[in-house]
């Protein structure tokens, strides 16, 4: 079985840092447990790519953490970005982050966006924004969304958008790196429910609090949360036949995690978990505790999850109902059975090796309307510009 290694022109790597563009091989075959499979790269030369969404003609749009919303018309990048977007603060890990359709995009032109909001004091935050789009500007912008948690910290906005079938958006937001031995575990932001930090959120598509969500009417908790104790969710999917919420999340050194969520439940961090604070000191009291929740798999060492989809395509058909996960620090897409058992979300034996060993950091991944599957490539340190590729099968007759 080959491995998927490197393929590189002109690059000096120092540190796992890439100083130059990543120019993928477009005729090598790679073999899966499965398939044999080539590497495409659909456009060259971006900067920090961070998601993928599809429109319904085929065309692709993408975000770049400065702030710049692009678009691929028919196979070719526009030089011109999206006009209409906000200001971001690009630092560390923050920019222009998620973005998603509206279910009923055919009639109403509503494009979501995701980022790290500025204010005058030097602080960021997550929003969400929508406006509707007409090809060239996204126009009538209105933010829905504002977390309560305004940090000087660049890291850990989350932050992934995605539509339930029911139409309610949900929401990552990240804990913003609040140390988690500054104070006690259980009075951690991640679990202070009138902070949206380490929050899954879910609203209306205009902003609004939905009437059923677990904590209306509570005047210790805040309306929009659907479920807390989280660290930084870079990941976020949802199943479009049953409704399940799945995400990933970084751990610290160690314990990232892919959960199945649950409205009103406790995910644990950063009071349980399976990693450590960096250097080595513990963080967590337990690996278990009454009331929280476990994660459905985890990762010691870490991999630093980014990117989440469950594949329902026909061009990988032995794959579909697999989860996909890009690694940061892992650099590998990591493919991962998921089935029900007894009631149950169980996984099955991950893809070993994994997908794209070594390849770059995968940022995002997403299935598109082919079929094929998509992988957003970042740089650690913002200096180099970087492809997105895609995974197309090869005939194994």
């Amino acid at each position: 079985m080959y491995k998927l290694n490197t393929i590189i022109s002109n690059v000096v790597i120092i540190s796992g840092i890439f100083w130059s563009t990543i120019v993928v091989s477009q005729g090598q075959i790679y073999q899966a447990d499965d398939y044999d499979y080539r590497v495409v790269t659909v456009v060259n030369d971006v900067k920090d790519p961070w998601s993928i969404t599809f429109l319904p003609n085929g065309d692709m749009l993408f975000t770049e953490r400065p702030g710049r919303l692009r678009i691929v018309r028919e196979g070719k990048l526009d030089p011109e970005p999206i006009a209409g977007i906000p200001e971001v603060r690009y630092q560390g890990q923050g920019g222009l982050l998620d973005v998603v359709l509206h279910p009923k995009y055919d009639t109403n032109n509503l494009l979501y966006l995701s980022y790290s909001k500025p204010n005058s004091a030097g602080e960021g935050t997550t929003a969400v924004i929508r406006g509707k789009f007409d090809g060239k500007r996204l126009n009538n912008v209105e933010e829905i969304f504002e977390a309560k948690a305004w940090s000087d910290s660049n890291s850990h906005f989350g932050s992934r958008l995605a539509f339930h079938p029911d139409g309610h958006l949900f929401i990552t937001v990240g804990d913003r790196a609040f140390n988690p031995l500054a104070v006690p575990r259980e009075e951690h932001p991640a679990q202070n429910l009138m902070l949206h930090q380490g929050k899954v959120i879910r609203i209306n598509d205009d902003g609004s609090v939905p009437r059923d969500n677990p904590f209306v009417g509570q005047s210790d908790a805040l309306p929009e949360i659907w479920s807390y104790g989280h660290r930084n969710l870079q990941g976020l999917t949802i199943m479009q036949d049953t409704g399940d919420v799945f995400t990933i999340e970084h751990g610290a050194q160690g314990g990232d995690e892919l959960n199945h969520i649950l409205p009103g439940q406790n995910y644990g961090w950063p009071v349980i978990g399976y990693g450590t604070q960096y250097g080595g000191e513990p963080i967590h009291k337990s690996r278990e505790r009454e009331g929280m929740m476990q994660p459905l798999h985890f990762w010691t060492p870490s991999i630093a999850p980014s990117g989440l989809m469950i594949y329902t395509g026909d061009a990988f058909p032995e794959w579909q109902g697999n989860v996909f996960v890009g690694g940061l620090s892992g650099l590998e897409l990591h493919r991962i059975p998921l089935n029900k058992v007894d009631n149950a979300w169980r996984i099955g034996r991950p893809e070993r090796p994994s997908l794209l060993q070594g390849f770059g950091r995968f940022r995002d991944v997403r299935q598109g309307p082919d079929g094929f599957i998509y992988v957003a490539i970042d740089d650690r340190q913002g200096g180099s510009l970087t492809p997105i590729i895609r995974l197309e099968p090869v005939s194994m007759d």
